[in-house]
């Protein structure tokens, strides 16, 4: 961890309503609207002096992987979302997105909490698929030493859609 002096815990507080839209929850320390709560707490830890998260490139911290991975993708140049209508790349969906709207006057039609499809990753070549189980082999046959490699006992990080395959791996390490 990484402080810029005595840790200073970000308070848990009730959330305050937004002045200007009684809709949105403001961040108590600075302002800034949010439509849902779960944003405002991962906003939160903004305002916290220690940073969890180190950049192996430059040392910068941050309080959140989400946005350690974002900043590493500057150093790594890391572009996998990728334009069908142009040449352009972007190191986000939302940024892809943005730009296939402004640029190409397209919308992405997403329902009501309509969760995109995944994509994996890797962070060491920029390699995208949509199946953990290709992003697994492509993480062991071309980077065993990969860190993210770890991640496969962590559930969330690989949902495997073919339990054989997941129930192989558990008996092969």
């Amino acid at each position: 961890m990484v402080s810029d002096g005595p840790e200073r815990p970000v308070e848990k507080v009730a959330p305050v309503r937004s002045e200007s839209d009684p809709n949105k929850l403001s961040c108590r320390i600075c302002g800034k609207g949010f439509g849902l709560q779960r944003l405002l707490n991962r906003h939160m830890k903004c305002h916290s002096d220690t940073k969890r998260y180190l950049c192996t490139f430059c040392g910068k911290g941050f309080n959140d992987t989400f946005d350690l991975k974002r900043h590493t993708r500057t150093h790594t140049g890391v572009r996998p979302y990728k334009c069908n209508l142009c040449e352009k790349s972007f190191t986000q969906r939302c940024s892809l997105e943005s730009h296939c709207l402004k640029v190409h006057g397209v919308a992405h039609q997403y329902e009501y909490k309509q969760r995109r499809s995944k994509v994996y990753v890797c962070e060491d070549c920029g390699h995208t698929t949509k199946e953990p189980e290709v992003h697994y082999v492509h993480l062991k046959e071309q980077h065993p030493f990969s860190p993210a490699l770890m991640k496969f006992y962590d559930k969330r990080h690989f949902k495997f859609s073919n339990t054989n395959f997941a129930n192989m791996l558990l008996t092969c390490n």
